[in-house]
């Protein structure tokens, strides 16, 4: 009979760890915390404007339905993606599109 190991790991560890070597598993999470994170970065009065945020090679498109928050939005360009890439926990935003 095999000797058991009592080497224990929390469930959040295999999972970021099984996560980090399946790179696709690893890029829908990050699809699904970046619509999370600018919802919860601008608050839901912008979040109610927005149609679509997706992250394409290291660019953020956010698709907007009201053109006069679109143009308050591109004076801050910077400060988003300084708050998300914060709350992503790496550098993935490099850029941002509005749409």
């Amino acid at each position: 009979m095999a000797k058991r190991e009592n080497d224990s790991f929390s469930i959040k560890d295999l999972m970021g760890s099984f996560i980090q070597e399946n790179n696709n598993l690893k890029k829908g999470f990050q699809k699904i915390h970046i619509d999370e994170a600018w919802e919860k970065l601008m608050g839901t009065g912008v979040a109610s404007y927005t149609s679509e945020v997706k992250l394409q090679n290291g660019t953020l498109i956010v698709r907007l339905s009201s053109s006069v928050l679109r143009e308050e939005l591109s004076y801050g360009k910077d400060k988003i993606i300084r708050m998300i890439n914060e709350e992503m926990g790496e550098e993935l935003v490099k850029k941002i599109m509005l749409v």
